[in-house]
């Protein structure tokens, strides 16, 4: 049957309707359709599905417990490593790592190994019993994916974990920035309270560098720190024109109207929505920006992008989803200047480019085409193309003359294996301290390896 089977497809609702309201956009397998792709998986005695997660989820031990219609059993070997399969089925990039290493995918399509890793995490309830206490305590700085995860390993060994959180509301990235129609925060919601039921705490609205600082912590009496304060200052494109109103970073739009709801006119700090936007960037977060920013109201949405669609970093579902939600591509397009009238964006003056030699990426460098410049109407830009380390933390380390060991771009330095900087005590990981791709799954990795690390310190 698994040869014969065409691998199944997760329904979506229709786009007209969709792109006008943040419901989710992917419905989950039924069990039937459970059912017959977990029959797919060919049981491999090596798998290599394995070994291209960044958590090592056993997976065909968990898809054959789909198979035998032990769906919690499933969920009780999903979870011995990855504590948040609900959300990582639906926000990792399975295509680029388990799924890409599926025997299966060599002649055929691979096993959807991610949709029925969400539909385990939404069908089964997370193990919460307690550990004997040790009497240690863990700060953990940061509550997104390498913070949660970190936290749940540490919690079920005993210590006594504290999560602070920067903004009013937990779980980082997975709430701020990714919107509720590719993670609806119910299912989000869920995850959280399973790690409260752990023993966890949260402490929300404290700013770890500001509120409180490194030294506060161990003067507290925490025994280990874990640093996973993400990537939140946004690059710029340091280019004329964008500090007119109407230019966003993705970082604020997003955060704006996921966390702040600031699309509705009765928010304290309403957005103001024009009729068209466009966002440079090529990834999921420029993605995001451009199909939350239809569903606001903006009349016209465009990406602009400086490679063509085979560069797009961007997972495939999610460009095919904003195309069929009416999202327009300008590609091999790079931006010169924005343009101004009366201090608010009124036009995008962009570079033609064309593919050159490939760069250290691998990917095919864009070059511009000399004298070919293009001018659109626009009355708002939102700029997607990344983040730079959280400086806060970097900031009070200095003025505490405590000797955390940054890279050149402001990264913290970190063991590889580890997690452990160059503070007695304290580990970080994540986005303020990346060793690959900046997505849930590896964060999550990044936690579970300095949760090792510290746990094995605190014994």
């Amino acid at each position: 049957m698994s040869t014969k089977t065409p691998r199944q497809k997760q329904n979506a609702l229709e786009a007209d309707y969709r792109n006008k309201n943040f419901e989710e956009v992917e419905i989950g397998f039924t069990d039937e359709q459970a059912l017959l792709e977990a029959q797919r998986c060919i049981q491999c005695k090596k798998p290599l599905c394995v070994k291209g997660c960044p958590v090592n989820v056993q997976i065909p031990e968990f898809i054959g417990k789909v198979k035998e219609g032990k769906i919690q059993e499933a969920g009780e070997i999903l979870r011995q490593t990855n504590y948040l399969p609900a959300v990582c089925g639906r926000v990792c990039p399975q295509e680029k790592q388990c799924e890409d290493k599926c025997i299966l995918g060599i002649k055929g399509e691979a096993v959807a190994i991610g949709a029925l890793e969400r539909y385990v995490g939404d069908k089964t309830n997370a193990n919460t019993q307690k550990a004997s206490p040790t009497g240690k305590k863990v700060a953990i700085v940061g509550s997104g994916c390498a913070g949660m995860s970190a936290a749940a390993d540490l919690a079920k060994e005993g210590h006594e974990v504290t999560i602070f959180e920067a903004l009013h509301a937990v779980g980082g990235v997975l709430r701020y920035g990714i919107p509720s129609f590719r993670l609806p925060r119910e299912v989000l919601d869920k995850e959280v309270e399973y790690l409260r039921e752990l023993g966890i705490y949260y402490k929300t609205n404290v700013i770890i560098g500001k509120s409180l600082t490194i030294n506060d912590l161990f003067e507290d009496e925490f025994k280990a720190v874990f640093i996973c304060s993400g990537a939140g200052l946004p690059k710029m494109l340091n280019i004329k024109g964008e500090n007119l109103n109407g230019v966003y970073s993705s970082n604020e739009f997003l955060t704006r109207v996921n966390l702040m709801k600031a699309n509705r006119q009765e928010a304290p700090t309403p957005l103001h929505i024009g009729k068209k936007a466009v966002i440079i960037g090529g990834g999921n977060t420029a993605m995001d920006s451009a199909r939350v920013a239809k569903r606001i109201g903006f009349e016209e949405v465009t990406i602009a992008y400086r490679r063509t669609e085979t560069e797009l970093p961007a997972r495939k579902a999610e460009v095919e989803h904003a195309k069929e939600e009416g999202i327009n591509f300008t590609l091999l397009h790079s931006p010169l200047e924005i343009y101004a009238e009366n201090s608010n964006v009124s036009g995008l003056k962009l570079q033609v480019m064309k593919l050159g030699e490939p760069d250290d990426s691998g990917r095919r460098r864009p070059v511009a085409v000399e004298g070919k410049t293009v001018n659109i109407d626009v009355d708002t830009v939102i700029i997607a193309l990344g983040a730079n380390p959280n400086p806060i933390i970097l900031q009070s380390a200095k003025e505490e003359h405590i000797n955390l060991e940054v890279n050149k771009w402001g990264y913290i330095v970190t063991d590889p294996e580890t997690g452990k900087t160059s503070i007695p005590g304290v580990w970080a990981g994540g986005d303020i301290a990346p060793t690959d791709e900046s997505n849930a799954i590896n964060a999550m990795g990044a936690g579970k390896k300095s949760a090792k690390a510290i746990n094995e310190y605190l014994k």
